[in-house]
């Protein structure tokens, strides 16, 4: 995605990113459009950690132990931007962007736009699996 406006601060939702092909590819052109760019999830802080060390993305921001609610408030004072983006996966997602006054724009929307591949849906089940198979 290139082009458009630069004073932007975007946040992927974990359920995006699990759905796409290079999760790391993804954070690498966003930082070049973008002001700042992080990851909010109502995940453990440790899932959303081991997930950016593991596709080795660097964050601006991430949620931290407080509701998605709150962590785009807490963003949105404390990175100064134009605009406020969140990309999600679906309605809940879209109303909470709504909610905090933020702009939605769906996953499939942005791959579209800026050329990034989904994953394979094969893949997506795997990454979302939190179970261990060696544990007794």
């Amino acid at each position: 995605m290139n082009g458009g406006n630069s004073d932007m601060t975007l946040a992927f939702e974990l359920k995006a990113l699990k759905e796409l092909d290079s999760p790391d590819t993804v954070f690498t052109d966003a930082r070049q459009w973008t002001n700042y760019v992080g990851v909010i999830s109502e995940k453990p802080t440790y899932v959303v950690t081991n997930f950016t060390r593991k596709h080795r993305i660097r964050q601006d921001f991430f949620s931290g132990p407080r509701t998605r609610k709150e962590s785009l408030t807490n963003i949105k004072e404390q990175f100064d931007s134009d605009r406020y983006v969140l990309v999600g996966v679906d309605e809940e997602d879209e109303r909470l962007a709504e909610a905090t006054d933020w702009e939605f724009l769906d996953l499939e929307d942005a791959a579209g736009a800026a050329d990034w591949r989904l994953a394979p849906e094969e893949t997506t089940t795997e990454v979302e699996q939190e179970t261990r198979d060696d544990w007794p």
